[in-house]
């Protein structure tokens, strides 16, 4: 439901203008779908004729102001001004209610995460080069890392080489 509230300034509100503002607000409140407050002030200054429509619905309020030499065409274009202003707002509340009903992507779930045993992560520290063993020991204490893999030279077999606990290298050659 709305109430059109009118008030005239130095004019009076004819019949045929409220006729105007009751169509126009009729085809507005299509849009609004919600009980709505709509004032209209008319006002008169010389040759100025000045409409003004303020409407307050659930959510938000809508102001528009429009100055021409005949009250007709300043309410005509006050009202699509407003009609522009409440496609604008519904719109905005379409989107907020895209936005909810929308699920956040799914985050993977603790049980994904607790599996029974250390998880495995891959690592591609390795160098595909040969290189003897007091160049790797230089490059894996360069690296900070716990394990090294590299193509021995001497050998031209795989070696890992590693931190041991007691803060020396340990060499493992495979066969």
């Amino acid at each position: 439901m709305i109430n059109i509230n009118y008030t005239g300034r130095q004019i009076n509100i004819s019949p045929e203008l409220r006729k105007y503002c009751e169509k126009r607000v009729k085809s507005i409140g299509k849009l609004i779908n919600s009980h709505a407050e709509v004032d209209v002030v008319l006002s008169v200054e010389k040759y100025r004729h000045k409409a003004e429509i303020n409407i307050s619905a659930k959510g938000f309020t809508l102001n528009a102001a429009e100055e021409t030499q005949d009250m007709i065409s300043s309410l005509g274009l006050a009202f699509d001004n407003i009609d522009r202003q409440v496609k604008k707002e519904k719109d905005k509340m379409r989107q907020r209610q895209r936005r909810k009903k929308k699920k956040p992507e799914s985050f993977p779930s603790e049980s994904d995460f607790e599996r029974e045993g250390p998880r495995i992560i891959k690592d591609e520290d390795y160098l595909l080069k040969p290189m003897s063993v007091d160049e790797a020991a230089l490059l894996f204490d360069s690296k900070k890392k716990n394990v090294f893999v590299f193509k021995n030279i001497d050998t031209q077999k795989w070696a890992v080489l590693y931190k041991r606990k007691d803060k020396n290298f340990g060499l493992i050659e495979l066969e």
